[in-house]
This record gives structure tokens, sequence and C-alpha cells, in this order.
């Protein structure tokens, strides 16, 4: 029997999570007060820095997309902004008029694939960056249906699948955008979600297997 499997932790009815990566917070003892803004493009980034200094939740907070903007809300932040774009690069060129002479940082992974620190470095904003998590594949050796629909939520899930599994001609995939596509071998068809969602790709999945 064909299933759906998503390939992170989030739970929704009628999926399967498939866990090949974790997250490990990376504590640091900085002094937020100094920055006028922080920038979030991802929800771990806002769990992270939660985690060790509750100094940000004052400060101005720039989310990339609604759901970052939620979880900044959830945990008391001060939402500033949220993107429209939900790319990197383009998130950064929302951000652009908005830092006029701010001191901004960055929370962020170990490893990030958009070019927003260089557009904004460009652009003459003063911005520093905190690397507050990484990502590192786990073990997995669940036995996957035949014609089942992957859904790629990060380049850290594809690489971190490639590890453990080998792709077969009946799975599908679909990526949650771009630049996730990109890290998937070139001998594999998929399909890009047009909205940066999670929600949005699992639709297009249940369309795929009906």
């Amino acid at each position: 029997m064909s299933k759906i499997y998503l390939l992170n932790n989030l739970k929704y009815e009628g999926i399967e999570n498939l866990s090949v990566f974790g997250i490990e917070f990376l504590p640091s003892d900085i002094d937020l007060n100094k920055y006028d803004a922080l920038i979030f493009t991802s929800k771990n980034a806002i769990y992270s820095i939660d985690s060790f200094n509750k100094t940000w939740q004052e400060i101005p907070s720039y989310a990339i997309a609604p759901k970052t903007a939620n979880i900044i809300n959830e945990y008391g932040g001060n939402l500033q902004f949220t993107g429209i774009s939900s790319h990197g690069n383009e998130f950064a060129k929302e951000l652009i008029p908005k830092f006029k002479n701010k001191k901004v940082l960055y929370i962020r992974a170990l490893k990030t694939v958009s070019k927003l620190v260089d557009i904004l470095k460009e652009n003459n904003i003063d911005i520093d960056e905190l690397i507050t998590y990484k990502t590192s594949c786990l073990k997995s050796n669940k036995i996957l249906e035949d014609n089942s629909v992957f859904i790629f939520s990060a380049p850290s899930s594809v690489e971190c699948f490639f590890k453990n599994y080998t792709w077969k001609d009946s799975y599908k995939a679909i990526t949650i955008g771009k630049t996730t596509a990109n890290y998937l071998p070139k001998n594999i068809d998929y399909i890009v979600s047009e909205k940066t969602s999670i929600d949005e790709c699992i639709k297009l999945a249940k369309q795929i297997l009906n």
C-alpha cells in the first residue's frame, strides 16, 4: 500500500513521518541587547535561541514566512515583519529598506543555502550571524512502501534520506522549494510545491495518490 512520507517530525493525520535528521542546539553567551533587529528563517532558530537566551523576545523580530511568525508570537517574541516570498534571497530584498541604520543579527543553522547575508551586506546593512543549531543525520531502517510519495522539506532531509535509502522507480518526490529540489540526485523526477508550505506539499501528495 502506497503512503505519504514526510521527512520531518511535524504531525499530520494520515501522513507517516520519516525521521532521518535531528536538531542539536548550540548555546552561546552572546549579548543580544546590542542589536536592533533579529532575522529568523526557520522555527528551529527560534526554539534554539529561546533555549538559552530569553532576551531575544524583547528585540524586534523579522520572520521569513507566516509559519515562522506564528512561532515567534507563540514564544512571546516581538514580531515586527513577516516576509511575503518565503525564499531567503527574496526575503533579503524585502528587508533592505527596513534595516537602514540598524544593527541586525541573523539567527541561523550551521548550514544555510540562501545568500541572505551576502545580499544585505552588499546593500550596506550592518549584519552579524549567530549559529544556534545544526542538523545531523539519523539512522533509519524503516521498510518503505512501493509507489509512495516522499515530501522533502529541506536540503538536509534529502542528504539524510539518501544516506539511509536507495531510491526506487516507483517512488515520487515532492520538494518544498527549488533550493531543496537542487539537492536531489539528477536522475530523480520531482514536483516543486507552488507555495513554500508543508500543507501545500501534502495536498499535492494526496492528489498524486488519488
